[in-house]
């Protein structure tokens, strides 16, 4: 350990970090590839623009961490049953991105997501509690802008989320919690909505087009003026508000 610097700017690979105290360091631009990190508090730590390649992150909680512009690409946070995620609690999160990562179970609390892009990641039964993908731009403009695409939230928890116009296409939302979510004019092209929770849920201008929708039913949402399906995806929203259709 006595040889291991940690630093703003450092290059490590292949090293357990797990006996590093992280608490309020500026790490800035750090580089870590498959690095391992057990049980660890990332609390205060500056991480802005870091890099994270094949690393895993096991039953670690980052709190007030700044890991805006950071990127993350295979890495795992789940732990070694991937039954125990990680957790961000008010941290800064803009402009982060992920890609083929597990973040399985993660929770993500009270943190501000702009910009965050998320690319063929697990997040199965991920929690978004009070997360922020918004950016005000004056007294009372306030921007959205995130993209999900291609990654599984099945049984997570997206309960009065707001993503309204931002890129979700391909994601599976199979059993996942939506209720009074904000996705409004979101592209949803090819997702799954198997089963999933979505009371009050809003899709006005919403492109759904290719997504599965049997049991999507309309009459529950909270808004679907000018939502985008195909012809083929009728019956099943129709039959879904029970009505029976027929082909003549």
């Amino acid at each position: 350990m006595s040889t291991i610097e940690l630093k703003a700017g450092a290059h490590l690979k292949g090293v357990d970090l797990s006996e590093f105290d992280w608490t309020d360091r500026d790490l800035l631009d750090l580089e870590l590839t498959d690095c391992t990190i057990r049980d660890t508090q990332f609390s205060g730590v500056v991480l802005q623009g870091a890099r994270f390649k094949g690393c895993r992150f096991i039953r670690c909680r980052f709190a007030h961490a700044d890991l805006r512009e950071a990127e993350f690409e295979d890495c795992v946070f789940t732990d070694d049953e991937g039954h125990v995620g990680a957790q961000f609690a008010f941290c800064r999160l803009d402009e982060g991105r992920f890609r083929r990562c597990d973040l399985s179970f993660a929770r993500f609390e009270r943190s501000t997501l702009y910009g965050i892009e998320m690319e063929a990641c697990n997040l199965r039964g991920a929690a978004f509690v009070r997360a922020d993908f918004g950016r005000a731009f004056g007294r009372k403009v306030v921007k959205c802008s995130a993209a999900l695409k291609g990654c599984n939230l099945e049984l997570a928890d997206l309960t009065q989320v707001r993503l309204p116009d931002c890129d979700l296409n391909r994601s599976n939302f199979r059993e996942a919690v939506l209720v009074d979510a904000d996705l409004e004019g979101a592209d949803l092209r090819e997702c799954e909505f198997f089963h999933a929770l979505t009371v009050g849920l809003k899709l006005a201008r919403a492109d759904l087009r290719g997504a599965e929708v049997s049991g999507l039913n309309l009459s529950e949402l909270g808004s679907l003026d000018g939502m985008k399906v195909s012809v083929d995806q009728q019956y099943r929203l129709l039959t879904a508000m029970g009505l029976d259709v027929y082909a003549e």
